[in-house]
């Protein structure tokens, strides 16, 4: 994904699968502690149902959307975590296997610290 989007304004923008099928509205955007980028996208996928987990590598945004290449039903599928927290690192390695995406080179992490394995904070929040 372009990295010289700011993520909040991502936030409240219609998001369509692989192939144009809309998905819903980017609900929160989870930045990588360690670099500061965009990972990934809570996307409410309807009026009463869950946000789902995107990557935002691969995806493009386009014309004011975002488009993520995989399958509506992938995402659907797509592991439950909740918004509004951090993604433990096992949370982020089970979206790294749902999506199929590579893990050869995994992103460098700081180390915890006094116990805290969290990571991935929200775009827009104070530390």
């Amino acid at each position: 994904m372009q990295t010289d989007i700011d993520p909040r304004s991502l936030i409240g923008r219609k998001a369509f699968d692989r192939n144009g099928a809309k998905i819903g509205t980017v609900d929160e955007v989870y930045l990588d502690d360690a670099t500061g980028v965009p990972e990934w996208a809570a996307v409410r996928t309807g009026l009463f149902s869950r946000d789902a987990f995107v990557p935002l590598e691969p995806s493009t945004f386009v014309d004011g959307t975002l488009h993520v290449p995989y399958e509506r039903s992938l995402i659907k599928d797509a592991p439950d975590f909740g918004v509004g927290r951090h993604l433990s690192p096992e949370q982020e390695l089970q979206l790294y296997h749902h999506y199929g995406l590579d893990l050869s080179v995994p992103p460098e992490r700081p180390a915890p610290s006094s116990g805290d394995r969290s990571f991935g904070r929200v775009a827009g929040q104070e530390d």
